[in-house]
């Protein structure tokens, strides 16, 4: 501990490091300071006692935002097993006063440039800076002066698995270091050190020398460094500052890990946690663990597996040199002997235990925006509890409470909180009654509620204006289509009219085809959601029918002298359209769209790929007949068609994922026309059209691919050609007498001997 014979004790930590907080637990019981300076913003202080309450549960962050914009914000997160933590918890425990030292967040959050994810939480590292300059990582730089070539191990070794306290040893040589390096990189740190220093000073004038300030291990040299006050406070002077804002938020172990982006992060608190809270026999309870989840999972993982996992464990240690088995040691013995030499569980015991899902809680007390209360309120009424993990929720919309969660969670994505994302239900159904979500919790939604504040104090009230506002600044037709679809979705019937008006004004304005196509789908979508939820949608569907008649009338002109890129968007339109108007009850509506896709198929200056994909599709919906269809692919690939637009028409008739290899399987006529075209192309076109026809066909799938290809080997029947001599067994023009009669066996276990051999 760096306590010299006057002045305050210096308890140097690792942020999120267990052998700290033991450390630092234990220096306070020694020293017995009368007050506790802790490195973090002052703005807190008045925060400090919710740590007490018994609704507070780390991990935690406190969160400071700026008022006028919340987006500008920091966190300062705190595990159970943070020195920081356990110094507050030790000072509230004897009423000892704790105050915060740090460079207030007015004047960090001022000077950061741009939103950057979490405050000071790492050794050395200050608010988000510009500049091009390289930081110096302290423990990286003692670990391999020590030879170490991984940080967290030499970390493990010289403070985790070694009882004592390491502050004058990490004092030492944090001063070493910056006399070398000054301040590393870190240009804010100057600064920050300054205000910490003056700090330091007002509460030895308070409480003489029984002060404990715990901080970084990189500030201790800076704050043992011999200043003037004035020197201190010129340094300061001159600083922006801004109004902010701070609470207490969860905060999960996920976000803890380096993995996820926060820079201050470790790489295992899921480890660290169960190193801080195991109360002996770290390895053995921590394989006890291992073995638990493997088993959940249905792996076999008998009590011998955990025994020989932990000798094997304590072995490696032995042997590397290493005072205790660490997280590399067990996830050795983990891999070899209950994985039996597998990674891939290591995955699952990475995830759910070494990083781990725990998410924090914070008291009621905890100032929030109203905005924050009244989600807290309806999470609470619906069962709604937030979690740290991804969670699959399917919601029948014909129940009240499945209802109310669905608008719930479609308000919060139109408030751009987006806690769950719309998922393919597990059940594979796809009625409109059925809702399935992908949930998680994640800490930065804090931020997000509380910048969707300014649009109201109710979730309800919050995404009415919201949505109001988005579809005036709207700018695209299709943008105001899928607002009024999720206003449906959430429930919004106070801006649903706003949204209407304005969505009709634009339908009305709008002369775009493809504009006013790509508006269509939303609409009809809503129509049906909106009779779900019992939701009065008469305007909409006046809307809707107004929409889709301007769309027939004005899509055979729009689809005339197209080139091949605007061909291929607007062939997307009709299937978009002609999904829209499969889901309308509307039988004239339906007749009248089948009528514009005949118009489609047959005129010629109709580009290629449209004229296919229409031929197609009234052949799926029975108006066409198969001659029909033979009809009008012969005109397309008649030798007077360029080849470019014969592939095209192609492509649009049997391409991608609509079946249409399938089709050729069973229809020989259709794929001998194009066999027969194909074979008349020339060499020159058909370089140029092999691009094409490759996309075209192998979207296919790979048996559908491979019965074309020996149908067309043997020729389609019935074209003239005998069969090739030697061909593949099942495509010759007769009955394969001994391939049906290996079949009998088999018939005869399933329906008994009364089949006989001529079936």
């Amino acid at each position: 501990m760096t306590t010299p014979a006057t002045g305050p004790a210096l308890l140097g930590v690792r942020h999120h490091g267990p052998g700290s907080a033991r450390a630092v637990r234990s220096a306070l019981d020694t020293v017995e300071p009368r007050i506790v300076l802790i490195e973090g913003p002052p703005e807190a202080d008045g925060l400090v006692p919710l740590a007490a309450e018994a609704g507070m549960r780390p991990p935690v962050a406190l969160l400071a935002h700026v008022v006028d914009e919340p987006g500008r914000s920091a966190f300062w997160p705190f595990a159970e097993f943070s020195p920081e933590w356990v110094a507050i918890r030790w000072a509230l425990g004897r009423d000892v006063p704790v105050r915060f030292i740090d460079l207030p967040a007015a004047h960090s959050l001022a000077m950061r440039v741009e939103d950057a994810d979490g405050g000071d939480r790492e050794e050395g590292t200050g608010e988000e800076e510009g500049g091009d300059s390289v930081r110096v990582d302290p423990l990286r730089v003692l670990a391999e002066t020590a030879g170490y070539d991984d940080a967290e191990r030499w970390w493990e070794d010289v403070v985790e698995h070694r009882d004592g306290d390491a502050f004058a040893a990490l004092g030492e040589a944090m001063g070493a270091l910056r006399e070398t390096c000054g301040d590393g990189g870190h240009e804010r740190d100057p600064l920050r050190e300054a205000y910490m220093r003056l700090q330091v000073r007002a509460a030895q004038r308070e409480f003489a020398d029984d002060v404990a300030v715990v901080c970084g291990a990189w500030h201790v040299p800076a704050l043992r460094q011999k200043t003037t006050v004035a020197a201190d406070r010129a340094l300061l002077k001159g600083l922006p500052k801004a109004k902010v804002d701070m609470t207490w938020v969860p905060w999960t172990h996920r976000r803890l890990a380096r993995v996820s982006g926060y820079g201050a992060g470790i790489d295992s608190p899921g480890w660290y946690g169960h190193l801080f809270s195991a109360p002996d026999r770290p390895v053995e309870r921590w394989l006890t663990k291992v073995a638990g989840l493997l088993r959940a999972e249905d792996r076999i993982v008998s009590s011998a597996h955990v025994i020989e996992a932990v000798r094997l464990a304590e072995t490696l240690a032995v042997m590397r040199g290493r005072p205790l088995a660490g997280l590399t040691e067990t996830t050795d013995a983990v891999r070899a002997v209950l994985c039996e030499g597998s990674d891939v569980p290591l995955a699952l015991i990475h995830d759910k235990l070494v990083v781990g899902d725990v998410l924090g809680e914070v008291p009621e007390a905890a100032p929030a925006v109203p905005l924050q209360r009244d989600l807290t309120r309806q999470q609470r009424s619906l069962r709604l509890k937030p979690a740290a993990s991804e969670k699959e929720l399917d919601l029948d919309l014909r129940g009240d409470t499945d209802a109310a969660r669905s608008r719930l969670l479609h308000r919060l994505r139109l408030l751009g909180v987006a806690w769950g994302d719309p998922a393919r239900s597990a059940r594979g159904s796809t009625g409109t009654f059925r809702e399935s979500w992908r949930l998680r919790w994640e800490p930065e939604l804090s931020v997000r509620v509380a910048e969707a504040g300014v649009w109201g104090t109710t979730v309800l009230s919050a995404a009415t204006v919201k949505a109001e506002t988005d579809a005036v600044a709207a700018r695209a037709l299709a943008d105001v289509t899928a607002l009024a679809e999720v206003c449906l979705l959430a429930g919004l019937a106070e801006a649903l009219p706003t949204v209407m008006r304005i969505l009709a004004d634009r339908a009305a304005l709008d002369a775009d085809v493809g504009h006013l196509a790509g508006a269509l789908p939303a609409l009809v979508r809503a129509l049906r959601y909106g009779d779900v939820r019992g939701t009065d949608t008469g305007a909409l569907a006046d809307v809707a029918a107004g929409l889709a008649e301007r769309v027939f009338v004005g899509l055979p002109p729009a689809c005339a002298g197209l080139d091949a890129e605007a061909a291929e968007e607007m062939r997307g339109h009709v299937d978009a359209v002609h999904s829209a108007v499969a889901l309308l009850e509307d039988a004239g509506v339906r007749g009248r769209w089948r009528a514009v896709l005949r118009v489609l198929a047959e005129r010629d200056g109709v580009a290629g790929v449209i004229r296919g994909r229409c031929a197609r599709v009234l052949l799926d919906e029975g108006v066409l007949d198969e001659d029909d269809a033979a009809r009008l692919m012969s005109l397309a690939l008649s030798p007077g068609t360029a080849p470019a637009e014969a592939a095209a028409w192609i492509e649009g008739f049997v391409g991608g994922g609509s079946g249409g290899g399938l089709l050729l399987v069973h229809d020989e006529r259709l794929l001998g026309l194009v066999d027969a075209w194909l074979t008349r192309v020339s060499g020159d076109a058909f370089t140029d059209v092999l691009p094409l026809l490759r996309r075209t066909f192998s979207a296919y799938e790979p048996g559908v691919r491979r019965t074309l290809g020996e149908l067309l080997r043997r020729g389609p029947s019935g074209s003239g050609r005998a069969p090739v001599a030697g061909g593949p067994r099942g495509f010759a023009e007769e009955l394969d007498a001994e391939r049906a009669d290996a079949v009998l066996p088999v018939l005869r276990l399933l329906l008994g001997d009364a089949v006989g051999v001529g079936g």
